[in-house]
C-alpha cells in the first residue's frame, strides 16, 4: 500500500514538471526593477467566495487565454484586498503555480470542476520558482494577495461563484 501511495505521488510529480516546464522555458526571468508583465486584463468580473464566515466579494481579471495565464500577476508590484486573478483551464487536471517575475506574495486557490475549493498554497512567496501544486484534479485557479484566504475562513470545500464557474 505504501509503495502503490509513493508511485502515485510521484506519477502525479513527474506529471506537474511535465507540465510546468514549458511555461517555465518561455517566459525568462527578469530584473524585479524593471519587470514588464500584462496591462490589467479588463473588464474586471465580481466574483464571491462563500465560507463559514460568510459570503466575500472580489473583482477579478479573468486569463482565459495562454498568453494571459502563462504572464498571470508577474511584475505586479500590488494587489488590491477586494482584487484577484481568475485561471479559466479547458479541463480540470493537476495545476502547479510558479512565481517566476512575480513581485507580490500571493495565496493560491486551485478550484474544481463543481466550482469548490480543492487545496489552497497560503503566502507564496515571491520569485520562489518551486512550484505550488494542486492537491487533486483544479479546472480553475485563483490568485489573491497574500494572508486573504486566511482573513475570509477560506478553506477546501468552500465554494467559489463567477459566471465560469458551475451554480449549484
Amino acid at each position: 500500500m505504501l509503495h502503490e501511495l509513493i508511485g502515485r505521488r510521484l506519477g502525479v510529480a513527474l506529471a506537474l514538471a511535465l507540465c510546468a516546464a514549458p511555461a517555465l522555458a518561455q517566459i525568462p526571468r527578469q530584473d524585479p526593477k524593471a519587470c514588464k508583465g500584462q496591462p490589467e486584463i479588463k473588464p474586471l468580473e465580481a466574483l464571491q467566495v462563500r465560507t463559514d464566515k460568510g459570503l466575500h466579494a472580489f473583482m477579478v481579471e479573468v486569463a482565459d487565454s495562454d498568453r494571459e495565464r502563462e504572464y498571470g500577476l508577474m511584475c505586479r508590484r500590488s494587489l488590491a484586498a477586494d482584487r484577484g486573478m481568475l485561471f479559466l483551464f479547458a479541463k480540470a487536471g493537476p495545476q502547479m503555480f510558479w512565481m517566476r517575475n512575480t513581485l507580490i506574495p500571493l495565496d493560491i486557490i486551485y478550484i474544481g470542476e463543481n466550482g469548490r475549493v480543492v487545496s489552497i498554497s497560503r503566502n507564496v512567496q515571491p520569485l520562489d520558482e518551486r512550484g505550488a501544486p494542486s492537491a487533486g484534479p483544479a479546472k480553475f485557479v485563483l490568485e489573491l494577495a497574500a494572508g486573504r484566504a486566511a482573513q475570509i475562513g477560506l478553506l477546501p470545500g468552500d465554494r467559489v461563484l463567477h459566471r465560469a464557474l458551475p451554480r449549484g
